[in-house]
């Protein structure tokens, strides 16, 4: 019997990828290059994952762009987000690619013009236990710290210390997760880098930080 090529398609998403969808993590229809992926990560479906890392127990949702980008643990990120990627000279007298090359072995080369070299690759970091919402944009260089949580939409211009809540676009402060005293608790104790086996043992606590600090700090 032929099929269509239709018909191959819809066996294939909703048939053969139920059973083969993932591969360390990955599914297959995502794409990586050069980066690293951690233990019980996950690389959602039509996720493109450039030149990046990834920590332990963190996942990328579907359909989002990951470029030049350090994710720690613990980490989720919705789908449909935009985070990292290359930038253009603002302060040059113009920001056409016509205008610069991003290797340096390429400076002075190029036809009508010249280019002049131009890292537009700046890192981007993403802390430990940070939440970003579906579709939020995340500039290159951008650094968020561990805890940080951002709202679904907003668009990241600038950098996000610990534990901060932000929102909008441009996106902007709201508030702090916790107080002060217990943030410098969290970001002493740094909970992310605990052995598994002694997180579980405190999962009873784990919507009581206060409580969960106090046992682990015995």
């Amino acid at each position: 019997m032929k099929m269509s090529k239709r018909r191959i398609k819809v066996l294939i998403d909703n048939i053969l990828l139920t059973y083969w969808k993932y591969k360390h993590g990955v599914a297959l229809n995502a794409v990586l290059q050069d980066s690293e992926i951690g233990e019980h990560s996950r690389i959602y479906a039509k996720t493109k994952f450039y030149r990046s890392s990834i920590g332990d127990y963190s996942y990328v949702g579907p359909s989002s762009f990951v470029a030049d980008t350090s994710i720690g643990k613990y980490t989720s990120i919705s789908q449909e987000c935009y985070i990292g990627g290359a930038s253009h000279p603002i302060s040059w007298l113009g920001t056409s690619l016509n205008f610069y090359c991003t290797k340096p072995e390429e400076a002075g080369q190029g036809y009508p013009f010249r280019k002049k070299y131009f890292d537009a690759f700046n890192r981007t970091s993403i802390g430990n236990d940070v939440w970003i919402g579906a579709r939020c944009i995340v500039l290159a260089g951008v650094k968020i710290g561990d805890g940080a949580v951002i709202g679904a939409g907003s668009v990241v211009t600038k950098d996000i210390h610990p534990f901060e809540v932000w929102a909008g676009n441009p996106a902007h402060k709201l508030h702090d997760r916790f107080e002060k005293d217990v943030i410098k608790e969290i970001s002493d104790i740094k909970w992310w880098n605990l052995r598994t086996d002694e997180i579980n043992r405190n999962m009873d606590v784990i919507d009581n930080p206060k409580e969960f600090l106090k046992r682990v700090n015995k």
